[in-house]
C-alpha cells in the first residue's frame, strides 16, 4: 500500500480517537455538550488540558497499529498526537 496513503489514515485515524476521548470526557463529567464544552474549556483557558485528556484515546489505534505491522498508519497517529502537543504548547503560552 501507498505510505502517504498509511499515514494520512493514521491522521484521520489520531483526529477521530482524539474527538472520541474528548467526547467521552465530556459525557461522563459535564452536562455540555461537546462544541459547548469545548467552547468554555476555551474561555476557561482549559482546552489545551481537554485536547490532552483527549489525545489519551490514540494510545488504542496507535498499539493496535503496531500489532498489526501497520507501521506508517502508526506513524500518522503519533504525527497527529504531535500536532496536538504543538497546539497544546500555543495555547498554554497565549499564541492561540
Amino acid at each position: 500500500m501507498n505510505i502517504k496513503k498509511d499515514i494520512l489514515i493514521g491522521l484521520l485515524l489520531g483526529l477521530i480517537s482524539n474527538a472520541a476521548g474528548m467526547y467521552i470526557y465530556v459525557a461522563i463529567f459535564t452536562n455540555y455538550d461537546l462544541f459547548n464544552a469545548i467552547q468554555m474549556a476555551y474561555d476557561e483557558y482549559f482546552l489545551g488540558g481537554l485536547i490532552a485528556i483527549g489525545a489519551g484515546a490514540n494510545f488504542i489505534p496507535f498499539f493496535v497499529f503496531l500489532k498489526k505491522d501497520k507501521i506508517y498508519r502508526a506513524r500518522g497517529v503519533l504525527i497527529f498526537t504531535v500536532l496536538m502537543a504543538i497546539v497544546i504548547l500555543l495555547l498554554k503560552i497565549g499564541l492561540i
